[in-house]
C-alpha cells in the first residue's frame, strides 16, 4: 500500500441495528454502510466554518430497497427522527445514537428498507438499505448506532 493511499480514501461507516418486539430483542445487525456524495459538501462547510444546520442531527427511514450508491441523495417516503445521542468513541469516529418506537407513530404502517444519516438541512449523509423490509407497527421498536470513521 502507498502511504497516500491511507489518507485518500473517504470516511467509512459502521450500522448497528436492535429490532424488538414487544420489547424483546428479535434481531441484532451490523454491517458497513455507503456514505453518499452529500457529505462532501457538508464536509466542506464544516471545515470552512459554515457549520449553521450542517451537522447530522437526523436519522431517517424510508422505504426503497435497492442497494446505496455513492450518488444517492434521498430516502424514498422518508420519515425522520433525531438523533438521541452523539459520541466520539476515537479520536477519528463520531457516533450516532438513534431509535424509533412507539412515539414515530407516522412510520407506522412503512415497510422499512433503507436507513440515512442527515443534515439539519436534510442534506443525506449515509445510506444502509436491508433485504427484508421491517413492517413497523406499534409493537416494534429499534435502535442502534451509526459509526463514523475517517
Amino acid at each position: 500500500m502507498r502511504f497516500l493511499d491511507r489518507y485518500e480514501k473517504g470516511p467509512t461507516g459502521l450500522f448497528v441495528l436492535d429490532v424488538f418486539r414487544d420489547g424483546k430483542l428479535i434481531e441484532h445487525y451490523e454491517d458497513k454502510n455507503l456514505v453518499v456524495i452529500g457529505s462532501q459538501p457538508t464536509h466542506a462547510a464544516l471545515l470552512g466554518g459554515n457549520v449553521t444546520n450542517q451537522s447530522v442531527t437526523k436519522f431517517g427511514v424510508g422505504t426503497n430497497a435497492t442497494a446505496p450508491v455513492f450518488g444517492n441523495t434521498s430516502l424514498t417516503g422518508q420519515y425522520a427522527n433525531a438523533i438521541t445521542q452523539v459520541t466520539y468513541p476515537a479520536s477519528n469516529q463520531v457516533q450516532f445514537a438513534f431509535a424509533l418506537g412507539s412515539a414515530d407513530s407516522p412510520a407506522f404502517g412503512m415497510a422499512i428498507s433503507e436507513f440515512g444519516l442527515l443534515t439539519g438541512i436534510g442534506t443525506l449523509y449515509a445510506r444502509k438499505t436491508r433485504s427484508t423490509p421491517l413492517n413497523f407497527a406499534s409493537d416494534i421498536a429499534f435502535s442502534g448506532t451509526w459509526t463514523i470513521s475517517f
